[in-house]
């Protein structure tokens, strides 16, 4: 299946699943296809046929994204270099999620989570503690029984029982001996409890040529946050507040706007403003991105007024399209 294909596809399942899905991110350099949300849910999304092509700054990328947005970051691709992702389980690339198509399928359309991650070593699955224990105990089994029933230590019985996950061979055995289910499934919206724990991603650097306008920004009061490899260049979020903003800037050029409709498309999806700096235009806005020259947003004293200009300027554009 062609790259495109893949992406076609794994949109049409999200749509499906009844996710609001922005346009694909088709501009370089990016970190993520799609932005989705369903309820409180939002993804961000990066579409692979080869996850081996999925590197350090691509992932570290994502979950900077996520953090600034309130969105899980998330890999769907078919493969590795050496072979199939399999089904129903949860993989892990430099600390973000990744799923085979069949997998998501199972997860956002028929709701059925996943139950195994892969790490070092192997398959694992997460183990109820507490359901092992009272299942344990209602078949009057010590632990040290259990243990040689399992072919493992009683000390690894007693840490199963206290939270630790284990292997799908012993998982089954356990299944097989209580017949019951012990297990929780994998929740791809919080995967701390079965990935190891990675560090925030630190903020970057602005580009030299973003600065002035970090500046301003920073000025009345936004806290900058710089991107790398999105459609924009940094999200924005006021002092004190959850208002967010996605940025650009750049000359006005065919680029630029394609770059201010695709901000606008994950705007409405992560229920952010947008805005587009550009040196002269006489356009208001791209389709819900705000347009303002750089003259303009330099002679503004506080965010008040930078808030009031781009609700103008995109309520200006909705009025002469009607």
């Amino acid at each position: 299946m062609s790259r495109s294909a893949l992406v076609g596809n794994v949109i049409a399942m999200l749509e499906d699943a009844g996710f609001l899905v922005s346009d694909r991110c088709a501009v370089r350099p990016k970190s993520f296809d799609v932005a989705a949300r369903r309820g409180a849910d939002v993804i961000l999304v990066k579409i692979l046929g080869n996850i081996d092509s999925f590197d350090t700054a691509i992932g570290t990328e994502m979950r900077r994204l996520g953090l600034y947005l309130d969105a899980t970051p998330l890999v769907i691709g078919l493969r590795t270099r050496d072979e199939q992702l399999e089904p129903g389980v949860v993989y892990f690339r430099h600390g973000v999620p990744v799923l085979s198509p069949d997998t998501a399928m199972d997860l956002f359309v028929e709701e059925v989570p996943p139950l195994i991650y892969a790490a070092p070593g192997g398959l694992y699955v997460n183990i109820d503690g507490s359901v092992l224990a009272d299942a344990r105990e209602d078949l009057d089994l010590s632990l040290g029984q259990l243990a040689s029933e399992l072919g493992v230590s009683r000390r690894t019985v007693s840490k199963y029982e206290d939270g630790m996950n284990a292997s799908v061979e012993v998982a089954i055995q356990l299944e097989d001996l209580f017949d019951a289910p012990l297990t929780d499934p994998v929740d791809v919206f919080e995967p701390d409890d079965v990935r190891e724990e990675d560090s925030p991603p630190e903020d970057v650097d602005a580009d030299p040529d973003d600065q002035p306008l970090v500046s301003v920004l920073t000025r009345v009061g936004f806290d900058v946050h710089p991107t790398l490899r999105s459609p924009f260049k940094a999200v924005s979020e006021h002092d004190g507040e959850r208002i967010k903003m996605l940025t650009g800037h750049s000359a006005f050029t065919r680029t630029a706007e394609k770059r201010a409709r695709i901000m606008s498309s994950v705007g409405r999806v992560t229920q952010t403003t947008s805005v587009y700096v550009v040196e002269e235009t006489s356009r208001e806005a791209v389709e819900g991105t705000a347009l303002i020259r750089r003259e303009e947003i330099e002679a503004i004293d506080d965010g008040d007024s930078l808030r009031d200009l781009v609700a103008e300027r995109v309520e200006t554009e909705r009025t002469e399209s009607n």
